[in-house]
């Protein structure tokens, strides 16, 4: 059973905070949309554990160094802050987790579309197992701009699941959407496609498509690691479930609404908008976290507040920049 990320439920719940916000004030949505995740006791990934890529279609070199800059960003110490590796550690603070160390294992290249263009669940699966069966690992396949994928663009980003039986393992996918629903898939780097028609944001690896990936990708790890097997943390029904970072879709800095990703941090240089620091001076943007606090969603989102709103860099709750500096909308 896969869970999708960017599933009907969420895009749902996206339009239902939209059509609020415009009849009130962010104060107001905070109290009136509370959110909780619920533990269904299960099982939780933890300690050390291998991610293996699946590379589908054609992927430049220099676009699977983002992809591998950001994992190998994740618990890297190196980086100044904000860091990624301090947005992932909200994971291991979870109930029934602990230390999540995730470790880049094998890769492997499938260029040829070895299965056509058009893939089902069910391939997405069988190219998962080229990874390998190991209980201690994550296999994640990545499809290039020009596969499409079962729902892609029209319910889902990503998804991640388990397979079943002795060799059950956990698998994720995430697609490029630079071509097929940028708006949809690599928001804010792409005007939206519902709510306003703010400008975009510029991507901070250069690369509209791949950064919009890293924002799923952080998504479905970040769930694969707190509701591998569908009894984990989340809320809503299990075949559509709001979880760790899903439900926090959009937000990506304080005063941050739908349609607005919020106040992030701008690159000088290049103009590029982001809100973590990565290995080899890579920079990312990555969402909100609803954090181990199990509260009602918009105060438990974990978002970036800038310099200049503190005056040191922190990840915190969003009830800080509702109840402080934007609470007044």
């Amino acid at each position: 059973m896969a869970s999708n990320y960017c599933s009907a439920t969420g895009t749902a719940l996206f339009l239902l905070l939209f059509f609020l916000f415009t009849s009130s004030s962010m104060a107001a949505l905070v109290q009136k949309q509370p959110l909780l995740l619920k533990y269904h006791n299960g099982d939780l990934l933890k300690g050390p554990i291998t991610v293996n890529l699946i590379w589908y279609g054609k992927f430049t070199p220099i676009q699977r160094s983002i992809v591998v800059d950001f994992l190998q960003s994740l618990n890297s110490r190196r980086a100044p802050v904000p860091s990624v590796s301090s947005w992932w550690k909200t994971t291991e603070k979870y109930k029934g987790g602990g230390s999540s160390t995730l470790v880049l294992g094998k890769q492997v290249l499938d260029e040829n579309y070895s299965l056509g263009k058009s893939l089902k669940n069910s391939q997405l699966i069988y190219l998962a197992s080229k990874g390998g069966h190991l209980s201690g690992s994550i296999n994640v396949v990545l499809t290039a701009k020009d596969v499409v994928v079962y729902g892609f663009c029209m319910n889902r980003c990503g998804s991640h699941g388990s397979t079943r039986g002795p060799t059950r393992f956990a698998y994720a996918w995430v697609g490029n959407a630079e071509t097929q629903c940028p708006g949809y898939c690599a928001w804010p780097f792409h005007q939206p496609v519902y709510g306003p028609q703010t400008p975009p944001l510029v991507a901070p690896n250069g690369d509209v498509g791949v950064d919009g990936m890293i924002i799923n990708l952080g998504t479905v790890l970040a769930g694969t690691v707190t509701n591998p097997f569908n009894n984990g943390y989340f809320q809503g029904p299990p075949t559509a479930p709001l979880e760790a970072v899903s439900a926090c879709t959009g937000l990506f800095g304080s005063g941050a609404y739908p349609g607005y990703a919020g106040n992030v941090l701008t690159d000088k240089s290049s103009g590029a908008s982001y809100n973590s620091h990565g290995v080899n001076g890579r920079k990312f943007l990555l969402p909100g976290d609803v954090g181990p606090a199990n509260i009602p969603m918009f105060d438990a989102c974990l978002i970036w507040i800038t310099e200049k709103e503190r005056n040191y860099p922190v990840w915190t709750h969003c009830s800080t920049y509702v109840n402080t500096t934007f609470g007044t909308s």
